[in-house]
């Protein structure tokens, strides 16, 4: 099948005008100019909240800039090489994945500019925990898992699994990764909340629809410029062997790590490395980024609270519905964004409910 082209480089091309509407093309070597010259000034690193201010806008207008720039020739490339290769030529086929590529990349910036949050460009920390349902369930959570594998395999994120524990019967009662790479957190952050699934059950020997849930939990982890304040004598360290896939030394020693926060009751534990020392490292950085999350949430609630403003946190508060039976729809609640194309959010593809999520939040 003939794959139309034009079209599709028609989009690129109106995607790229907006995106240089939105960076104010003309105005942005001036702004680039005018940050570094306030950088080179004497009393810029002695004043840290103008510096970590004026450093991201410096980021966003120098890295995204030459990145747009570099996409609109790409783009003038493509499109002069489509008037000069046809459809039965060999390099046609290597055309349509430049094309496809350039799409991505576009629409892949696209979202990044709707990153507000300096903790954006942070790595992630994800924890998926399974719900009332037993079996069902920890299948449930199993593939969110590899939904979200998929999708970091494509964003070129690197994943390490720091704490998994198998179900009895099937799937993963739960499982924390830590996401590694730029703006991974930005691009993560959306998925936190309830995430319900209905279908016929592989579980019931009756053939039954089940409705049930998991929970995707994401924060970001935090740099080391970050001050968090943790008194050894508040933290319980506890060591016990590991239950899960890990190399040769799990199920062995007893390499795994658990730390309480004894004042907050936070729990972490690690058990995928190789060592007690790693496992104890990796630990103690999830346990710096719950902490940070959880003294944010403390305050924001003190700021609800002087507002006189609530916001109901429960179980039953889905922010997406998957449905399998008996039809095909993935809605997010949040947004009203909705696709019947299971299979393909199923396989990592989820930009458009992000992208969705996002714009929702700047016109807020």
């Amino acid at each position: 099948m003939q794959v139309d082209l034009s079209g599709d480089l028609t989009l690129i091309r109106k995607k790229l005008e907006e995106i240089g509407g939105y960076l104010e093309e003309e105005r942005v070597p001036e702004k680039i100019k005018a940050i570094e010259f306030e950088m080179s000034r004497g009393d810029f690193w002695g004043d840290g909240e103008k510096q970590s201010r004026l450093l991201a806008e410096y980021r966003k207008y120098r890295q995204v800039f030459e990145e747009y720039l570099e996409l609109k020739k790409r783009l003038e490339d493509t499109e002069e090489l489509a008037h000069l290769v046809a459809p039965e030529d060999p390099e046609y086929q290597e055309l349509v994945q430049e094309v496809r590529k350039l799409s991505e990349a576009v629409e892949d910036l696209d979202i990044r500019l709707l990153f507000r949050r300096e903790e954006d460009r942070c790595n992630a920390i994800v924890t998926i925990h399974s719900g009332a349902g037993g079996t069902e369930s920890q299948d449930w959570v199993e593939m969110l898992f590899r939904m979200y594998l998929r999708f970091c395999e494509r964003k070129g994120f690197d994943v390490r699994v720091t704490d998994i524990l198998e179900g009895e019967e099937a799937g993963l009662k739960h499982v924390t990764f830590l996401v590694q790479g730029e703006y991974a957190y930005g691009y993560l952050r959306s998925e936190h909340g309830v995430h319900r699934l209905i279908r016929i059950s592989p579980f019931d020997a009756n053939r039954r629809r089940h409705t049930t849930f998991a929970l995707v939990d994401v924060i970001p982890e935090i740099g080391e410029d970050v001050k968090v304040e943790i008194n050894p004598q508040d933290l319980r360290i506890e060591t016990f062997r590991a239950s899960g896939h890990g190399g040769q030394h799990v199920n062995v020693t007893d390499s795994a790590v658990r730390i309480t926060h004894i004042p907050t009751g936070i729990v972490v534990q690690c058990q995928n490395e190789r060592s007690q020392h790693q496992n104890k490292a990796v630990a103690m950085r999830i346990l710096r980024a719950r902490l940070y999350e959880y003294y944010r949430q403390e305050q924001m609630k003190k700021i609800q609270e002087l507002k006189g403003e609530r916001k109901d946190i429960a179980w039953g508060n889905q922010i997406r519905t998957y449905v399998f039976h008996p039809y095909t729809l993935v809605k997010d609640h949040r947004t009203g964004h909705e696709t019947g194309n299971i299979e393909r959010v199923m396989d990592g593809e989820i930009d458009d409910f992000i992208e969705a999520f996002l714009k929702r939040e700047r016109s807020l």
